[in-house]
């Protein structure tokens, strides 16, 4: 027995040995990045400078963005990560798009081209040279990453309560009562590898008005429980955003003359590849870019991988979000049950339709915009990736057509 116990130990502690390791574990963390703070525009706000913090939010682009610097660790246990945001209106009534983003805390970044202490290509001639300056990467800058777009809805909060003396007769009779806020939420796990380390966070709402928005955001970090499930390895490389966060940025409509994006690295390993495609179009006039189909044509070295036409038909479905859209009267026939007579009738009545009812290209007010996440089969290396719209309208006066398109590769690796 004693002999057999002096073989059989050490094998037991072997198979111990060649096990599964633990995984260290640092648990779950959130980040509160901004609470219930005020976005809106006042041209006073940076006349003396951006006032850069490192531990409080600070505004740049006259109050339009804000940025927080936070301090992520790296999870080395596999960690799902979801971003919640809260908006209200302060004040502002109308509908306006908001994106949510990421950037680097170190070397050039927006901040820096907003400090002026880099300049990108085609600042001071951008419109003569057809230039949209900082959607690709040039130089040492990379396009900031869209962790969600959304699209405030009109006046939701501030305009919420039912006795509101100027907007009293709206609601329509399929809804119980007005929204108090929107609430969105997405799983970013795939962009965890952009968030850790020093960050900066920003929140963008396209606002002119010195009443703007009141903007909450959260970063949820869920570490896994199994102490024997490591992180999985991924990747993320920015290939494109044409949001107009700040100048020399102006709204992009040049998808319709030419192709446009960059070239991308496919890092050697790379087990998956992935492309988020993020789009929205613009133009709020009757007949523009908001309110027309558009097919949107992905190519990968020039040869098309992916066309669609983005857009959505369910707007009506956040009427409740919009107490202060625009509404008007349309006449139509429709059937109702005529108790007296205990059948249908037919009768011709004029019925409310209002602006956020409409379909649009790829929004709603009040929606947020999920990436388009589509598998791709390429290899390691670098890949043109380009972006065109050719039935897309052009900037005119009176006119403002344009697409805000932001897109990321994205993976796992061996």
């Amino acid at each position: 027995m004693k002999k057999l116990l002096f073989y059989i130990l050490p094998l037991v502690g072997l198979c111990v040995a060649c096990g599964p390791k633990e995984v260290p574990s640092i648990g779950s963390k959130s980040y509160q990045v901004f609470d219930k703070e005020h976005l809106y525009f006042d041209p006073e706000i940076n006349k003396n400078g951006i006032q850069v913090s490192e531990t409080d939010p600070f505004y740049i682009e006259s109050g339009r963005i804000m940025l927080k610097k936070l301090t992520i660790p790296k999870f080395e246990r596999e960690t799902k990560v979801k971003i919640t945001v809260e908006e209200t209106s302060a004040g502002d009534r109308w509908d306006k798009s908001g994106s949510v983003f990421m950037m680097p805390a170190n070397g050039v970044n927006m901040l820096s081209v907003a400090k002026k202490e880099y300049e990108l290509k085609n600042s001071e001639n951008a419109e003569e040279t057809d230039s949209f300056p900082g959607i690709i990467a040039e130089g040492e800058y990379q396009p900031t990453v869209e962790l969600m777009r959304f699209m405030t809805p009109f006046g939701v909060g501030f305009y919420s309560e039912q006795d509101t003396s100027k907007y009293p007769n709206r609601m329509p009779v399929y809804i119980d009562g007005w929204a108090k806020k929107a609430v969105w939420e997405q799983d970013i796990t795939h962009l965890i590898p952009l968030l850790e380390g020093e960050i900066y966070v920003g929140v963008h709402i396209d606002t002119w008005t010195k009443e703007g928005y009141n903007i909450s955001v959260r970063l949820d970090f869920e570490e896994s429980e199994n102490a024997y499930e490591p992180a999985r390895k991924r990747w993320v490389s920015p290939v494109m955003n044409t949001v107009r966060y700040i100048p020399p940025q102006r709204g992009c409509d040049q998808f319709q003359r030419k192709d446009v994006g960059t070239t991308v690295n496919v890092p050697a390993g790379a087990k998956t590849v992935n492309i988020g495609y993020i789009t929205t179009g613009h133009g709020g006039h009757s007949g523009g870019d908001e309110f027309v189909p558009t097919e949107n044509i992905i190519k990968v070295d020039d040869e098309i991988f992916h066309s669609f036409t983005p857009w959505r038909t369910d707007c009506a479905s956040f009427r409740r979000f919009n107490p202060t859209s625009g509404v008007w009267l349309k006449k139509r026939k429709v059937d109702y049950i005529d108790w007296e007579k205990k059948k249908y009738q037919t009768k011709e009545i004029e019925e409310p339709e209002a602006s956020s009812d409409l379909s649009r290209s790829n929004w709603c007010p009040g929606s947020d915009v999920p990436p388009l996440i589509l598998p791709m089969s390429i290899g390691s290396g670098e890949h043109k990736i380009t972006v065109s719209m050719p039935t897309s309208q052009v900037q005119a006066e009176n006119e403002h057509n344009f697409w805000f398109v932001s897109a990321y590769l994205f993976g796992e690796l061996n």
